[in-house]
């Protein structure tokens, strides 16, 4: 029976973690994975009551695993999932975020096709949230080809289902708390030949609170990717 670990990172989600729960819950219950599997989510050093949530709700949920740590930004957060589903010996980890963006009735396609891709990954199709985070996403997709010499149809989509023996393979390519994890995997999957599927999935607005990530935050991050690009580049190739 295939053990499944969802894994989402949360920062100071307070208004939408008790919803993304409720949402998300019945899933890993479904693939249950004989009690094994379970709903991770991991608090990134809050500043609110993110954390105190999700410890009351998992009095009653026993696949729900809370856990906080220190901030260290959404990649590395989602990088130290990945590793900690490792590290209990899921079958398959899925990750999506916190802020109520995806949708849980989606997961079924992706799960369907588990065994005949190495990982699944959402198609963000007429996403409804703005046309600077499409503009983006779209200069990444640019850049990933002129850095990596590979096409991803996108590659930093926070719905995608791995699995965990192909992810294992390759996850110590990723620089210890890179902030672009998930974009990192999707080239490496890219130049490994790996199978990749890509499916359409409903990309909503956030659903409460505030995106930590501004457009500052996100050109910052962006230079930093580039000189950071060219280094991952000769350690995958």
């Amino acid at each position: 029976m295939d053990v499944l670990y969802i894994v989402i990172p949360a920062y100071n989600e307070e208004e939408n973690i008790e919803q993304v729960v409720e949402d998300w819950y019945p899933v890993v219950e479904k693939h249950n994975g004989g009690g094994a599997s379970r709903l991770v989510i991991i608090d990134d050093g809050s500043r609110d009551s993110t954390y105190a949530i999700l410890q009351k709700m998992a009095e009653d949920r026993p696949l729900l695993q809370p856990i906080t740590k220190p901030n260290g930004g959404h990649g590395a957060t989602v990088l130290y999932g990945y590793h900690y589903a490792l590290d209990q010996n899921a079958d398959f980890i899925f990750q999506t975020d916190s802020d109520g963006q995806t949708l849980p009735s989606e997961f079924e396609p992706f799960w369907e096709q588990r065994n005949e891709c190495d990982m699944v990954i959402g198609w963000r199709r007429g996403r409804q949230d703005g046309a600077s985070r499409v503009f983006v996403t779209k200069t990444l997709k640019a850049v990933i080809r002129l850095s990596f010499g590979v096409t991803v149809t996108d590659a930093n989509t926070p719905f995608r289902l791995m699995k965990a023996s192909t992810l294992r393979q390759y996850i110590d390519l990723i620089p210890k708390d890179f902030n672009l994890s998930n974009v990192i995997l999707s080239v490496i999957y890219a130049k490994k030949g790996c199978t990749v599927r890509y499916l359409p999935i409903t990309f909503r607005p956030r659903q409460g609170g505030v995106n930590s990530i501004n457009m500052k935050k996100i050109f910052k991050i962006g230079q930093q990717a580039l000189n950071d690009f060219r280094e991952i580049n000769r350690a995958i190739s």
